[in-house]
């Protein structure tokens, strides 16, 4: 389970984000939406969490299969359309290495099954609580 944390004070929209070893994040909306921009957009921090997911999940299959697989480009684009409550996210992938078309098609498979790709699939129950006054 991830447990983070996150705090916004007096800076105009700019969120500290902590993980539970203590690795800190900074978010904040662009200077368009009204942010300073220090740091990712939640959105951008989303599709940053997939292309990680999808990277890793590639690295430890080709790591494994030993192939020869230099580098895993990634580029995700993730709209979100108010109207209609629907989100498309595009995901390019540029696999540098001698690898074959068999190769390539498994791990464009495998980049589907990384914990992130099932989430963002799955159904998303959300629970919230106040827990303090």
């Amino acid at each position: 389970m991830a447990k983070i944390v996150s705090s916004i004070k007096n800076e105009h929209y700019k969120v500290e984000i902590k993980s539970p070893t203590g690795n800190v994040v900074i978010a904040d909306e662009p200077i368009a939406e009204g942010g300073r921009d220090p740091g990712f957009s939640p959105k951008e921090l989303l599709a940053s969490a997939f292309a990680a997911c999808t990277s890793a999940t590639l690295r430890v299959y080709e790591e494994r299969k030993r192939w020869e697989l230099q580098e895993v480009g990634l580029k995700i684009d993730l709209e979100r359309a108010e109207k209609g409550n629907n989100t498309v996210i595009e995901r390019k992938l540029d696999l540098i290495g001698n690898l074959d078309e068999t190769q390539r098609t498994r791990l464009l498979k495998i980049a589907e099954s990384c914990p992130i790709h099932k989430i963002l699939n799955g159904l998303i129950e959300i629970n919230s609580q106040i827990v303090s006054s």
